[in-house]
């Protein structure tokens, strides 16, 4: 693992994405998320969608790192609580690094999910 990821991990969970400085100049976001593609080019511009992401500290309830030739995956479950409600997402990051910093990050994101839809999970994954 790099710093730069390092850092970029440390900042989702303590809603400092721009601070940590993780993304090259030239960094792109390629995001998959529910029922959208869409790009990001530049490196504050990364940081700046991403810290619209990871807006608000949270919590790692599943994690897992891949090391990769040029990078690593990241793959988690993120808590959080914002406006007063428990939210969660699920999230793969394919994380390229490049002279030590991050040059691209392809993600997946599978929705931001309040109290209810975690609610509605619940009763699905249990039978009901």
């Amino acid at each position: 693992m790099t710093d730069a990821i390092d850092r970029f991990i440390h900042s989702i969970e303590h809603a400092s994405v721009p601070e940590s400085r993780a993304f090259a100049v030239d960094a792109t976001l390629d995001a998959t998320v529910p029922n959208w593609r869409y790009s990001v080019r530049g490196g504050d511009n990364v940081a700046a969608e991403l810290a619209r992401w990871f807006a608000d500290p949270g919590r790692f309830e599943e994690f897992a790192v891949t090391p990769l030739d040029d990078g690593a995956l990241l793959q988690f479950v993120l808590t959080w609580e914002e406006d007063g409600e428990p939210h969660m997402c699920h999230q793969a990051h394919r994380l390229e690094v490049r002279d030590g910093l991050i040059a691209k990050d392809t993600a997946w994101c599978g929705g931001r999910w309040g109290a209810a839809l975690q609610a509605e999970m619940a009763d699905a994954a249990a039978g009901g």
